[in-house]
């Protein structure tokens, strides 16, 4: 596939990703912040997203597991994964966090029990969108080809 292709795919991907909901503004904004002398900015920052998550949503499984469940730390587990999902612009995830915080405040465990599934169901698919998208950035890059900047007036 010829550079130009890739990058019509890249953009057409990207676009879908926000079109869906997955990713909003502050996406774009943390693009804004990469340049010749950090390239893989992004990367790295989604990278320990993903690894700062995974274990807060073990975290989060473990709590909810227990007899008497501490809804306080549950709250701060969540309100951490919303605040992290927020500042890479993960979207679906951040809002699913908002539900989950509801749910804590009111103590409602069979309500934090779904909520954690959505929140784990919205991790999983941003991160395979994530993984998808850095891999077509890839190609492309070892096509000798360079990555358009997304621009917000494009969704």
């Amino acid at each position: 596939m010829e550079v130009g292709q890739m990058q019509r795919r890249l953009a057409e991907f990207t676009k879908s990703m926000f079109m869906e909901g997955f990713l909003d503004g502050q996406f774009l904004q943390l693009q804004q912040l990469q340049d010749e002398s950090n390239p893989d900015f992004v990367v790295e920052v989604v990278s320990l997203f993903f690894q700062d998550s995974e274990k807060l949503l073990n975290d989060l499984t473990l709590a909810l597991d227990q007899q008497n469940v501490d809804f306080k730390r549950v709250d701060a587990h969540v309100h951490q994964l919303k605040g992290s999902s927020s500042s890479i612009g993960a979207q679906r995830v951040k809002n699913a966090c908002v539900v989950f915080r509801n749910f804590c405040e009111e103590q409602n465990l069979e309500g934090c029990m779904g909520c954690l599934q959505q929140v784990k169901q919205e991790f999983y698919l941003v991160k395979n969108k994530f993984d998808t998208l850095f891999t077509l950035e890839q190609q492309i890059v070892a096509a000798g080809g360079s990555i358009p900047a997304m621009e917000i007036t494009s969704f």
